[in-house]
């Protein structure tokens, strides 16, 4: 299997630039998540190191190897598109061995890779069916299988799960996740707009951002320590609430005293001279809880959603405020209207200034 080294990265068309300076190491077996807003260049990055786009400056090395000018079936990568692309008059081992046959493998080397990949997939009793046979999530782990046979160094991976419904997205990530486990040396790059995917497969999640890379973590590192503003938002559903005020305290224990009124106290260590500055402080919805006491916000409850396990109270806020979203664990009826305060706890609650995270200020 691969290690990737893309070093000063950069694609542009024309005077347009969509991604510039990418910096990014990807050991063996790793299974890498690009994750980011629209347009933010993600499936362009995942098209370069196919070799599908053209890089316009830095250098991609597969293994060592310089790869930006070589074709992209001499790279050793397989991509799995958001469309099956299966063809429709081909059965399903037809359509797994197809590549191998053009490649004029021997009739023994392509059946033993096909009833490989089947069985991985576990497509052994659909070999014999059409595309028109299957559902959505067996058409997409057929063209799994198509690349699986193909032994690559690289599985890429467009959004495969974007075409299912929401049933078969959860099944297809399950298999996919399985099938990461059964191929625990080979190296995987997949680019998603689903948050649930890069959490529950990613080994490492690539964030993008204005045509860079804004952080490159672990899920939960991502989840509890994110750098930046914008990654802090982003990870996370619903996104993380921001709350503007300037440091009233410093020391081991940070006192924000916010401009709605409340006060937070946050673990994340300042200095003397940080007295006064002004920052947001950042709370993730499920971190807040109601308290009769001193809080962070006080606001009126605008709309209640009942979720069974979880209840989203979404607040009254000022002309030009950003909303604010709190998620209680359990069943609260009767909110709707009432003045809630909330608070969370001093460890999770974020502070940034000038958009970066303190915890980072050093690095």
């Amino acid at each position: 299997m691969a290690e990737l080294n893309l070093t000063g990265v950069a694609k542009s068309y024309g005077a347009v630039d969509v991604l510039s300076d990418i910096d990014l190491e990807i050991e063996k077996g790793e299974f890498i998540v690009f994750v980011g807003p629209s347009g933010c260049g993600k499936s362009t990055l995942l098209r370069m190191i196919a070799g599908l786009e053209k890089i316009t400056g830095g250098t991609l090395e597969i293994d060592g190897e310089v790869m930006n000018d070589v074709p992209p079936a001499q790279r050793g990568v397989a991509m799995v598109f958001q469309t099956y692309a299966l063809y429709p008059h081909m059965t399903v081992r037809d359509n797994m061995a197809f590549a191998l046959k053009i490649a004029g493998k021997p009739a023994a080397e392509i059946d033993a890779a096909v009833a490989n990949a089947a069985r991985i997939l576990q497509l052994d009793s659909y070999l014999d069916r059409l595309p028109k046979a299957l559902s959505g999530g067996q058409r997409q782990r057929v063209a799994i299988g198509r690349a699986i046979v193909r032994d690559p160094k690289v599985f890429l991976f467009d959004e495969p799960l974007s075409n299912l419904d929401a049933a078969l997205r959860v099944a297809t990530r399950i298999e996919i996740a399985q099938l990461n486990e059964k191929m625990p040396d080979t190296t995987m790059i997949y680019v998603t707009h689903d948050q649930v995917e890069a959490m529950t497969l990613a080994s490492r999640i690539v964030v993008l951002a204005g045509g860079g890379i804004a952080q490159v973590g672990a899920p939960l590192e991502l989840y509890e320590r994110p750098r930046n503003e914008f990654v802090a938002q982003f990870i996370g559903s619903p996104a993380m609430n921001l709350f503007a005020g300037e440091i009233a305290g410093t020391g081991a224990e940070t006192v924000i005293r916010l401009d709605a009124g409340g006060v937070a106290r946050s673990t994340v260590p300042t200095r003397p001279e940080d007295e006064g500055r002004r920052v947001n402080i950042g709370v993730r919805p499920e971190d807040l809880e109601v308290t009769g006491g001193e809080g962070i916000y006080t606001g009126a409850v605008e709309i209640v959603e009942a979720l069974g396990e979880v209840t989203l109270l979404y607040f009254e806020t000022d002309c030009g405020e950003a909303s604010v979203i709190a998620k209680l664990p359990g069943i609260h009826t009767g909110q709707r209207g009432r003045s809630v305060t909330l608070t969370a706890a001093p460890d999770k609650v974020h502070v940034f200034a000038d958009g970066v995270s303190l915890l980072y200020r050093d690095a």
